[in-house]
């Protein structure tokens, strides 16, 4: 299985609709760990061209941000949680 890339996703939307479009856009694409952070995994620049697209459509520039950082392999195995909750792994993809 090829290796994803890692990317932590975090956004401050002002407007509770703008919001929830983003939240469902990121989920499409990963896992939510805390309200407005999201860990992703992608296997293709197409998909983060994609998700970066429609993310585009729905926020307001002028109030709204979201940031993209990606992590590198080494960097992702040295994130430390504390409490509750899990670093995301690589997920399986199915070919159909």
């Amino acid at each position: 299985m090829t290796e994803g890339y890692f990317y932590l996703v975090s956004y401050d939307i002002s407007h509770d609709r703008r919001r929830t479009r983003v939240a469902k856009i990121l989920k499409d694409f990963g896992d939510r760990v805390q309200y407005s952070v999201f860990e992703l995994i992608l296997y293709k620049q197409q998909q983060l061209e994609q998700m970066q697209e429609r993310l585009v459509g729905v926020i307001d520039p002028e109030q709204d941000s979201i940031r993209i950082y990606a992590l590198c392999g080494p960097c992702r195995d040295r994130i430390v949680i504390l409490g509750q909750g899990e670093v995301l792994r690589d997920m399986p993809v199915y070919v159909v």
